[in-house]
């Protein structure tokens, strides 16, 4: 009787395990997410498929077809920088071990990925990621009806806080995510309890979720040099730091000019054109109810974190103002009157779906 030996998995062969047509769908639907660039995006999705088809022969099972979509991981599965620089540079030569290394360690950081070594064996397990909602899902999704909402503090906070720190994962400084999304849901319940109104969701009809955030944080006269600052020197939810160094006017401060957009934000699922036109519509009417409590409203700020924003920025008009030195960081600036007078539709005629973000 003659054995059949079975195929063996090696980064050589993973596109013949999990096809590049596969791999595209989830890297297009991975990058937006805060910190992942498309080729981090593209990494990260080998080394996923290429740890789950180990943990396949490891288990005894038989490789007979191709991986057609990615699931969670229970396990850690040996993995040399050897193996990831092969896996992520092919035939490159830039592409060393250390590099390799490196880069494993800036999915660590992005919370995507764990690792454990004993001193000779490094293991790594992708992360579980329920937030993450890939392609495959996105058609049933087109049927979900959302809707703008008034902030709910006693039902939005924790799912809006960690819908924040998603998309602020980049800039995380000093803290984890966790301790992140521990002083956001704080500082959400004190907003909405100084001032409601500036805090504006968009929540799915059928399950009352929100899957988007927007704050439109009206700013203290005394706290207005921060705009004009380095963007990274005002880092208050994602930094080491008990001192928010913007304040919040009060309603009917008639000193108060300026508003800084604190978010916004719709989760990458739900970033289609309807969508965004529907949420930018609602900030324009609650901009204008803001006109009533802070009259001398004129100025809006942004800070824009990731590069993906910068076709809706240049859409609305922002202005980019200052850029942070050796960062992809910089802030934006309209004038409240033009962005109350913008046709939104008009703007987003050309837009191609994408993350909008701004802490």
């Amino acid at each position: 009787m003659v054995s059949v030996s079975q195929p063996m998995v090696n980064p050589e062969s993973l596109d013949r395990w999990f096809p590049i047509e596969r791999q595209r769908s989830y890297i297009t639907a991975l990058q937006e997410r805060g910190g992942l660039t498309r080729l981090r995006a593209e990494y990260f999705v080998k080394l996923w498929a290429y740890l789950l088809l180990k943990s396949q022969q490891e288990r005894g099972e038989s490789l007979d077809q191709p991986l057609t979509r990615l699931y969670p991981m229970t396990e850690m599965i040996p993995c040399t920088h050897r193996e990831a620089a092969e896996l992520f540079y092919g035939q490159q030569e830039k592409g060393s071990d250390r590099a390799a290394g490196m880069m494993l360690d800036r999915l660590i950081g992005l919370g995507l990925l764990e690792k454990r070594f004993d001193g000779q064996t490094l293991c790594l397990r992708i992360r579980d990621l329920p937030e993450l909602i890939f392609a495959e899902q996105s058609e049933s999704l087109e049927s979900v009806q959302l809707y703008p909402d008034a902030f709910n503090p006693r039902t939005d906070v924790i799912p809006v806080a960690n819908l924040f720190i998603k998309n602020y994962t980049e800039i995380l400084r000093d803290v984890s995510a966790a301790a992140a999304a521990r002083k956001t849901a704080k500082c959400l319940r004190n907003w909405s309890q100084n001032y409601s109104a500036c805090m504006r969701v968009l929540r799915r009809s059928d399950n009352l979720n929100p899957v988007g955030i927007s704050i439109f944080y009206p700013v203290s006269s005394e706290s207005e040099d921060s705009f004009f600052l380095p963007p990274s020197r005002n880092f208050f939810l994602t930094a080491d730091t008990d001192v928010d160094p913007f304040k919040m006017a009060a309603p009917g401060d008639l000193d108060c000019t300026s508003v800084f957009i604190r978010a916004w934000i719709i989760d990458t699922p739900y970033m289609q054109g309807q969508h965004i036109y529907s949420f930018l519509k609602d900030a324009q009417q609650t901009l204008a109810q803001m006109q009533n409590d802070f009259p001398n409203l004129c100025d809006l700020y942004s800070l824009v974190v990731s590069p993906s924003c910068e076709e809706l920025r240049q859409a609305l008009g922002f202005q980019k103002t200052h850029q942070e030195s050796q960062r992809s960081y910089y802030r934006a600036y309209l004038a409240l009157d033009h962005f109350l007078a913008l046709d939104i539709k008009q703007a987003l005629s050309t837009l191609k779906p994408k993350t909008a973000r701004a802490e």
